[in-house]
């Protein structure tokens, strides 16, 4: 429970709620903890409840008929998923899965609306963290009609380093979390082999980096640049 207390007074999606709604929020969640590659939830699904991260990563995609699928955002600590079925009762719009093994917070929709029907202030914070993610969906869809193929990729980078960003020095930022050329041409729809050409010359121009692995945003202004519409 003190690990859901901290989550909640230090988590960027919920900042701005009430010290003393957080808490009785957490008092609410359930800790869970699921291995890598354990399926959360799949699209289709009901939506019973909302999970906070606090520790591990998640991926949130779509798959075709077909198998083919495509990867909408990584989700690490601070983050909240599941959070609409709160708000509409429909199934589960997405496929949710552990990408490492994660230490989750649930809450029960049903506790939640109780909570929530007494306490309106917390209707109002969910409005507006599905807003924001509402927002980003549609900056991903603008993008995939409109941006470039660099475009594609540098939105892709930014969304990471929102997650698993670590400012360093001089203004660039480590994206803390290890991925594949193939992760970010799923995020940023296209071949793998088109998004290493783009990848590769931003390395050689110093727009990116690679530390010990990780993805470094050497110049982050000018993946801001190419990122907007």
């Amino acid at each position: 429970m003190a690990a859901i207390q901290d989550f909640l007074k230090n988590s960027f999606s919920l900042e701005g709620l009430a010290e003393d709604l957080a808490s009785e929020l957490a008092n609410l969640a359930r800790p869970m903890k699921i291995s890598a590659g354990t399926i959360l939830f799949e699209n289709g699904d009901p939506g019973n409840g909302f999970y906070a991260v606090l520790e591990g990563s998640l991926k949130v995609s779509i798959l075709s008929v077909d198998g083919d699928e495509q990867l909408l955002a990584v989700l690490g600590p601070g983050d909240l998923v599941g959070e609409l079925a709160l708000l509409d009762g429909r199934p589960r719009s997405a496929t949710v899965i552990a990408l490492k093994e994660a230490r989750l917070a649930f809450v029960d929709k049903s506790a939640f609306e109780r909570f929530a029907d007494q306490n309106p202030a917390v209707y109002r914070h969910m409005l507006y963290i599905v807003g924001k993610r509402l927002r980003q969906s549609n900056d991903v869809l603008a993008a995939r009609s409109f941006l470039p193929l660099p475009g594609r990729v540098a939105q892709a980078l930014l969304q990471l380093s929102d997650t698993f960003g670590k400012p360093i020095d001089g203004g660039r930022v480590l994206i803390h979390y290890k991925l594949s050329q193939a992760d970010i041409a799923n995020m940023a729809g296209a071949a793998r082999e088109n998004v290493s050409r783009v990848l590769n010359d931003w390395k050689r121009s110093g727009t990116i980096s690679r530390i010990s692995g990780y993805y470094c945003l050497e110049q982050p202004k000018l993946l801001e640049q190419a990122a907007s519409l």
